[in-house]
């Protein structure tokens, strides 16, 4: 068997091996995100059962006949357009089947529930398969540092080229950068791309508009890939001429706060001391009131998954998993600043994958 096979048939086993624990007999998977994740398809209609057993079944329609058999060689399809309903009718008379109570709204709950064979019962089940993705096997890592050193790639060039700086509109910054992205191998963006300039900037999630750039403004740009079915993230603020006392105050500041969670990021640290981290140092400086979010979130076949660096995360940081680092300072009106990294949890001291200078760059 081919070593990715091998791969998600291991991701199978221990999904199998936790419905087991909660006395689930099959699990119905429709969430497109976790049906490639179990199985490497990668199609825009799919589903799965995957049983206590070690047992599992696929379904897609006409449209991806010739790809799910190349992407899923080891496991037979069934092609039908209404995929949950496929899978839901092999599940066998007393069956307890779970379904993915997070992503299946009511209407389709009414559907399944409809087409539910004599004596199977629908379980709504939360967080399994979450909890598998928590940590990150050697060919997922890989794929999401291929990610993000290309996206690191596109901001160099993007700089290089002169491309960000005072006359320019906020969306043509943007769409050069998102062009970068897709020459170097982009599927498509993470997600909308941010580039918040001036007072935008004080918008954590403003997005790009047709403001102009000038002299004298913060422009914060957050971003991400989505390549191979993996995603990057990552943001940096630039100084466009001479900026203000205030601006280069919480620049230095949001700084120290991002370099302190990184150092804190490590096996065993629980993910409320990581955003803790973060949060005092700006606190001290006098800014606690502005910074408005939280410190962190996971990155993987999501651009933002579990775990969660948060005042009220929950849990420990474990080896193979990834975590940003992204503490801000937002003063309404005025300026703002987000500096970001991905780092991989590692034995020692985390890896930043989105290797690029924080230093404050004037152009």
């Amino acid at each position: 068997m081919a070593l990715a096979d091998t791969r998600f048939e291991d991701r199978r086993r221990k999904l199998s091996t936790k419905l087991a624990e909660r006395r689930i007999d099959d699990m119905l998977v429709t969430h497109l995100t976790h049906v490639r994740y179990l199985s490497g398809f990668s199609g825009s209609n799919g589903a799965m059962l995957v049983s206590k057993d070690r047992t599992a079944a696929i379904a897609t329609d006409g449209r991806y006949t010739t790809q799910i058999g190349e992407e899923v060689p080891d496991i037979e399809a069934t092609i039908e357009r209404n995929v949950g309903v496929a899978m839901l009718s092999k599940a066998a008379e007393g069956h307890r089947v779970g379904f993915e109570a997070d992503y299946v709204s009511v209407a389709q709950l009414e559907k399944l529930r409809e087409a539910c064979p004599e004596g199977v019962t629908l379980v709504p089940v939360s967080g399994v398969i979450e909890e598998i993705r928590l940590t990150k096997d050697n060919l997922e890592l890989t794929r999401l540092t291929e990610a993000a050193e290309l996206t690191v790639e596109a901001l160099d060039g993007l700089l290089q080229a002169g491309q960000l700086r005072a006359g320019r509109t906020e969306r043509e910054v943007a769409a050069d950068l998102e062009n970068r992205m897709r020459v170097l191998g982009a599927e498509r963006v993470s997600f909308d791309t941010i580039v918040a300039s001036g007072p935008n900037s004080a918008k954590p999630h403003h997005g790009a508009g047709d403001r102009v750039i000038a002299d004298g403004d913060l422009v914060t740009i957050d971003f991400g890939m989505h390549r191979l079915g993996f995603n990057s993230d990552m943001t940096r603020t630039f100084a466009i001429g001479q900026i203000g006392e205030l601006e280069r105050e919480i620049y230095e500041v949001t700084l120290a706060a991002q370099l302190a969670g990184v150092k804190a990021a490590v096996p065993g640290a629980k993910l409320v001391d990581v955003d803790k981290a973060c949060r005092d140092v700006i606190a001290e400086a006098g800014y606690g009131e502005y910074f408005v979010h939280s410190t962190g979130h996971g990155v993987g076949l999501d651009v933002h998954e579990a775990p969660s660096a948060a005042k009220t995360g929950t849990g420990v940081l474990e080896e193979g998993m990834t975590l940003t680092i992204e503490p801000g300072i937002y003063i309404p009106g005025k300026a703002g600043v987000r500096i970001e990294d991905t780092l991989i949890i590692t034995s020692a001291a985390p890896k930043v994958i989105t290797e690029c200078s924080k230093e404050l760059m004037v152009l």
